[in-house]
């Protein structure tokens, strides 16, 4: 397997974490306008991706595949903490 097949192939494992963030970031400053007027969109799609590819990896690694349903249970629930983090506890009051 060549450099540019490995790369394929991450990009490509970390797609459906990405997507999650950036869906999730979206609906969530759409349905909480108010509340989440000042934080950005591209920090949530930031934060909720990456905790969504922490979940993948570890599902990965614990389950020795890519695709199990407690993964990708886990990238929701990682998500949605980390969306909840920087978008509602972490702001000043």
């Amino acid at each position: 397997m060549g450099p540019l097949d490995v790369l394929w192939h991450l990009l490509n494992l970390l797609a459906p974490a990405v997507a999650l963030g950036m869906i999730a970031s979206a609906l969530a400053k759409l349905l909480w306008r108010r509340e989440l007027g000042a934080v950005r969109w591209r920090q949530l799609a930031g934060w909720g991706s990456g905790a969504a590819g922490v979940a993948l990896l570890g599902g990965l690694v614990i389950s020795g595949r890519d695709g199990r349903m407690a993964t990708y249970v886990a990238m929701v629930l990682g998500c949605a903490l980390a969306l909840w983090w920087v978008g509602f506890r972490s702001r000043p009051r």
